[in-house]
């Protein structure tokens, strides 16, 4: 898993979890949210063996390209039992993302389940420029 704890703050939100995560620049502000998504769901002991997946989101803005992404790297876990481990982001505007992942097998008897979240939710979505940073703030439906 990643060696360092990505550089987001959990907000307190009824029946859903919601997180701010900050980033220098828009590429890092996706890794981090990324990063963070993964952390929230599920502690993983990976093992040596990984895979890749390319990805590539499509969005009207860096708002509804946030919860498609992140909507991504969760169907990994919950669709595909794949845990991911590094992400490189290849190429991004506001309205597109491509990605290179590496994951590792789910596995239930070495990795915890922390969240099980449902879906990435457009409430209170934002993603925006902070003079020398970027933050989000993201809703997960629990």
């Amino acid at each position: 898993m990643y060696s360092d704890r990505p550089d987001y703050n959990i907000i307190d939100h009824t029946a859903d979890v919601g997180i701010t995560v900050r980033g220098t620049d828009l590429k890092n502000l996706f890794k981090e949210a990324a990063k963070s998504i993964t952390h929230l769901m599920v502690r993983a002991n990976p093992a040596k063996e990984t895979g890749t997946v390319k990805l590539s989101v499509e969005g009207c803005d860096s708002a509804d390209l946030m919860v498609r992404w992140l909507g991504e790297i969760l169907y990994l876990l919950e669709g595909e039992n794949k845990v991911v481990i590094h992400i490189g982001i290849d190429f991004i505007s506001p309205s597109h993302l491509d990605a290179t992942l590496k994951t590792v097998p789910f596995d239930p008897n070495t990795d915890e389940i922390l969240y099980e979240i449902k879906a990435v939710t457009y409430h209170q979505i934002e993603v925006t420029e902070k003079g020398d940073h970027w933050e989000a703030r993201i809703i997960f439906d629990l």
